[in-house]
Formats: structure tokens, sequence, C-alpha cells
């Protein structure tokens, strides 16, 4: 379901931005981001979930559609989680980056009981300067994985 929906929103993307929405080129960069984790909004809101998921990460864009990601937080279950992975986003509205970020992940107690897991979480991007930010739309995975809309604010180191 949340892939018709996904298709749906770009689909009207699309068309409503039609002109500007393009697949980008891959041009050559090197940018360093460090971020301190993600602030979520839980789709179940009842469960008494933890929605401040702070830690400590960092993003290497070598291109203008793909970066490297690593890092540590603590997650929605209150257990500490890691990552790593590749962000790929192809598509591009003036500032904006439309994407998926792929990799894995740790840490949660009903997910291969806390063990490290794939996933690919679809992510909209936006550089601005020195200051960017990332919204992801995590999937919900039946009792395993509470699925949420997070923000993750980053800084360019350089």
């Amino acid at each position: 379901m949340r892939t018709l929906i996904a298709l749906c929103v770009f689909c009207i993307l699309q068309s409503a931005y039609a002109d500007e929405l393009h697949i980008a080129e891959a041009k050559p960069v090197s940018e360093f981001w460090l971020n301190g984790g993600f602030i979520s909004h839980h789709f179940q809101t009842d469960k008494g979930l933890n929605n401040q998921n702070w830690g400590l990460g960092g993003e290497y864009r070598y291109s203008t559609t793909s970066s490297v990601t690593v890092g540590q937080f603590y997650n929605s279950d209150r257990q500490t989680s890691h990552y790593a992975g590749w962000y790929w986003q192809p598509l591009a509205i003036d500032s904006f980056r439309f994407g998926a970020v792929m990799g894995g992940f740790d840490g949660y107690p009903r997910m291969r009981n806390g063990g490290w897991f794939l996933a690919a979480i679809p992510v909209i991007s936006y550089d601005y300067q020195r200051v960017g930010i990332n919204l992801a739309i995590v999937p919900t995975i039946r009792d395993r994985l509470y699925g949420a809309v997070s923000l993750q604010l980053k800084v360019r180191l350089y």
C-alpha cells in the first residue's frame, strides 16, 4: 500500500512539476555532512515509541546523485542502532533530490533479534549551502519495525 502511495506522490510531482523535475546528471562532488540523528513522527502513535532518535552520523556525497552514510542513533524501541548505506537520488527539482537510501540497520529487538537487516527507504533531501535535511519515510514491517516520517538535520563540514 505504501508503495502505491509513493508511486501516486511521484506521479503528482511529475505532473505538477513536469518542467522542473528531471533526471539529475551525476557530476562529481566532494562534501562531508555531519548529523545528530533523527526526529521522527511514528504512524502508530499509541505504542509509546521514542520520537527523538538522537545519535551521530556522517554522509559523504561523492556525486550529485549519490552518497554513502554511516552512523548510530537511539531508535524507536529505545535501543542503540547502527546503519551503513548508500543514497541514490536520481530525480531533482532545484535543490531538492528524490530517491532512496539502501543499506543495513541493526538494534531493533523484533527485527532479526536486533541483528542486521537490509532496507530501502524513500528519501527526499534538500541542501542549502552548509545546512540540509533528509526526510525519510520508514515503512512499517508488521510488528517488527514501526513506520515513521523521519527528519534528519545535517551540517556540511566541507
